[in-house]
């Protein structure tokens, strides 16, 4: 007797081969990533296109046949994989990690209270006081994980604001304007925090940049003062290391002493960059971040994971319970500080298993492979940088400090607005060329050319069959204007 389709959906010999038939496909595909760099990273159609032909298939439905889907959404996506994506902060994940991530998704324990998740809620606590060590956080430090770098950066300050408002905030809401300072290069997620948070405008104080794109921490006391004239309370600072744009790491030892001096708040935006704390050759780079009172660190960024895996560390962990003081009898229960229900510290209540991905890549490999990782990325980034200062057509914004590179295809004699043009159309031609994906930022209204340097294969030949595609681009664009 034939199965009803439930039964068929569940049936675990379909699933058996199913499952094998999709693991052999992303291991060929993974060495085809490794050893056929020529391949497109973006197989470019227009979003009009796609989606018709995406369309179409449903209209097809249902169909059987699940792998020839899965191999036609594994041929058209984005290629992270390809050593030639030099593009978003994105990781290539390890394909442990992302076998665990196969086993969250099956398991689908919800995590908001213990018994719904018991083994990724003690994984996620060990895992947190651990990479709360390695930030030389003691150990009255800890943390919870969260979806995303977004997400995390608007629970530490919604802690700040419990935790400096004395924690009526909560209860009884906001009576006078409060307001943070932020590195005018800082993450858009950190405006749209403060103005979810019904701060406004008034509630952010973007601080100048030094030429390096760093926040200049000189200006800190006169914003300050001013911000107290204007009746504001400024509760917290929040430091970029690193910003998204420019890859720049603010002085974090001298910001947590000035916010040790005005009692506020240290929150680092280190979502991308302090990973860079794993690097023994590159840790310097966030010296003072044990001060902090709060960290974000994306581990699906420079730490091998699939998005979304994200950290938020905070030195004293009982801040964390303060965050979301409300009652929910039916979940929730009365202990103040109960680490195993996640529900009580995070936004979500029904949260991915993402701490297993983490445990599984340190369980399997140890802390050797992210420092190796961080710094391999990183020592590419200077040599690419070395790379594109010997061509006298090519203009690097500054000399990086992490893994993320700026540059413009900038010859003599050609006007500003011009050069924003030109650089603009060249991403373009890159992007549905396929030969590599790249980004564009802006600084200071100028158009710059944006590599940001994840993936371990890719190799210097790779980057500079990069720069001679875009010079000669560059030259047969010019010829247009």
């Amino acid at each position: 007797m034939e199965k009803d389709i439930l039964h068929r959906a569940y049936d675990p010999e379909q699933f058996r081969q199913q499952g094998h038939q999709l693991v052999d496909r992303l291991a060929d595909y993974l060495a085809q990533m490794q050893s056929e760099p020529h391949l497109a990273v973006l197989p470019w159609q227009s979003p009009e296109d796609k989606l018709h032909s995406w369309q179409a298939d449903f209209s097809n439905s249902p169909q059987l046949s699940i792998n020839q889907f899965f191999d036609r959404v594994l041929m058209e996506s984005m290629h992270i994989h390809h050593p030639r994506y030099v593009g978003h902060q994105v990781a290539a994940p390890a394909p442990v990690a992302a076998l665990a991530g196969l086993l969250s998704g099956f398991l689908n324990n919800g995590m908001a209270v213990y018994e719904m998740g018991p083994a990724s809620s003690a994984i996620e606590r060990m895992v947190m006081k651990q990479v709360a060590s390695k930030v030389d956080y003691d150990d009255s430090a800890g943390g919870i994980m969260t979806s995303g770098g977004t997400l995390a950066n608007l629970t530490a300050l919604l802690t700040a604001r419990q935790i400096k408002t004395k924690n009526k905030a909560w209860e009884e809401g906001v009576n006078k304007q409060l307001a943070i300072m932020v590195s005018e290069e800082a993450h858009y997620c950190v405006d749209r925090a403060v103005k979810i948070m019904g701060w406004g405008e008034a509630g952010i104080i973007r601080i100048p940049v030094d030429q390096m794109y760093r926040m200049r921490t000189d200006l800190l006391q006169s914003y300050l003062i001013q911000a107290k004239q204007e009746g504001k309370q400024v509760i917290a600072i929040v430091a970029s290391a690193c910003s998204t744009s420019t890859g720049s790491y603010d002085d974090l030892a001298e910001t947590a002493h000035f916010c040790q001096q005005h009692n506020l708040w240290l929150h680092v935006d280190g979502a991308h960059g302090a990973a860079v704390a794993f690097s023994s050759k590159y840790r310097s780079l966030v010296k003072g971040i044990s001060q902090a009172d709060s960290i974000t660190l994306d581990f699906h960024k420079m730490l091998m994971t699939s998005a979304l895996t994200t950290g938020l560390l905070f030195k004293d962990e009982s801040h964390s319970f303060a965050t979301f003081a409300q009652q929910a009898s039916y979940l929730l229960s009365k202990e103040k500080t109960d680490w195993y229900n996640s529900g009580k510290r995070t936004i979500e209540c029904t949260k991915r298993m993402m701490s297993i991905q983490v445990y599984a890549l340190l369980r399997t490999y140890g802390w050797q492979l992210w420092d190796d990782n961080v710094t391999q990325l990183y020592d590419l980034a200077a040599r690419f940088a070395a790379m594109i200062q010997q061509r006298n057509t090519l203009d690097l914004a500054l000399s990086p400090q992490a893994n993320i590179v700026c540059f413009r295809y900038a010859p003599s004699r050609i006007s500003a607005s011009q050069l924003n043009v030109l650089n603009v159309q060249i991403r373009q031609q890159i992007l549905e060329e396929g030969k590599f994906y790249i980004v564009q930022t802006r600084l200071k209204e100028e158009v710059f050319l944006r590599v940001a340097l994840m993936n371990p294969f890719t190799t210097e030949a790779m980057l500079n069959d990069l720069l001679d595609d875009i010079t000669q681009k560059g030259k047969e664009l010019q010829r247009e204007i």
